[in-house]
């Protein structure tokens, strides 16, 4: 089968340099035709600087890429600032594009982005890093199938303990600092799974020394009629690079427990799913679900990008679903009263 030719702008975001390593794991399916430099950017950027994953490729400006004959795609991901601006521009060549998270800090310019991007049938990817993820996409289909009866609580980390001192003055570019840069990958999961919560309240702290304005101690609670998602992200839990990001949905009959979220030690990733009725695959009772050695975080997802390029398949998170997922994020970080 025909390549995709495809191009990344930016090398800036800090997912920039894992998605042109899972493209060039995908050379069977993408020819990444050249990258962008934009290191010279005046927006605040922690990442940039590993240039190894693109050693050997064509180095172009912006132009050059984007009226590169014969492009079918493009990365987005330069700095979270410049996403949105990068995108439009896409958009203006009606290139079908990955765009990494979060998008921005405006939910009118979000919606302006996506509406034309509907309105020019431009399909759009948005780089959540949990889609693909096997162990959360089954959770997403126990819920939407009743297995676990009523759900009444989820609980949700994203902590970690990385980062130089230059990261806290990074999140502290960011009204809602850690939640809004992490934790929207949490919230595009439960929005996936439970819809439009009632209401979310945030509650953005500081710790370790640093300004006040560097809000890198998250926590927001998205309510549901008969339930409640809590969910955590702050970058000081010692000894943690990940192992202990977890996830708990708890139901009226039964419960599913995952930690961590995802491995790439080349063990497999297990989730514990407990039932107080059984089903036509698992009897009541405690199971522990394996689902393999994770090779990529992101090559499920950009293996489904191909198919929607190619018309295979049909986006499953549409327009409508990111807009509310970014509506959602932005009340978590303090950005809106409301969602």
């Amino acid at each position: 089968m025909k390549k995709i030719k495809i191009g990344q702008v930016g090398v800036c975001h800090e997912h920039a340099a894992g998605k042109m390593d899972t493209l060039r794991l995908l050379s069977d399916i993408y020819e990444v035709v050249g990258v962008v430099d934009d290191r010279q950017t005046q927006s605040p950027r922690y990442a940039g600087d590993n240039l190894k994953p693109y050693e050997g490729l064509n180095w172009m400006t912006e132009a050059e890429l984007l009226n590169y004959e014969g492009l079918e795609a493009v990365m987005v991901e330069p700095t979270n600032a410049d996403l949105i601006p990068t995108a439009f521009r896409c958009l203006e060549h009606n290139l079908p594009m990955h765009l990494d998270k979060p998008p921005c800090e405006d939910l009118g310019l979000f919606k302006t982005f996506l509406d034309g991007c509907r309105e020019r049938q431009v399909p759009v990817q948005m780089g959540y890093m949990f889609r693909g993820n096997p162990a959360m996409e089954f959770c997403r289909k126990v819920v939407r199938e009743g297995w676990l009866g009523e759900i009444f609580e989820i609980q949700a980390s994203m902590s970690h303990n990385y980062g130089t001192a230059a990261y806290q003055p990074y999140l502290g570019s960011f009204m809602g600092g850690i939640m809004f840069n992490l934790g929207c990958h949490l919230i595009d999961f439960v929005v996936a799974m439970m819809g439009r919560p009632e209401n979310v309240t945030p509650f953005l702290k500081s710790v370790g020394g640093v300004a006040g304005t560097v809000k890198n101690n998250g926590l927001a609670i998205l309510e549901y009629p008969h339930g409640t998602a809590t969910l955590r992200s702050c970058c000081f839990e010692m000894e943690c690079t990940g192992r202990r990001r977890y996830l708990k949905v708890c139901g009226t009959k039964g419960v599913i427990e995952l930690c961590p979220l995802e491995r790439f030690d080349n063990r497999p990733l297990e989730m514990k799913l407990t039932l107080s009725e059984g089903n036509e695959y698992y009897p009541a009772g405690t199971h522990t679900l394996g689902f393999g050695a994770q090779r990529d975080r992101y090559e499920a997802q950009l293996r489904d990008l191909a198919k929607i390029i190619r018309g295979e398949m049909e986006n499953p998170y549409t327009y409508e679903h990111d807009y509310l997922t970014h509506e959602v994020l932005l009340a978590a970080s303090g950005c809106l009263q409301r969602t």
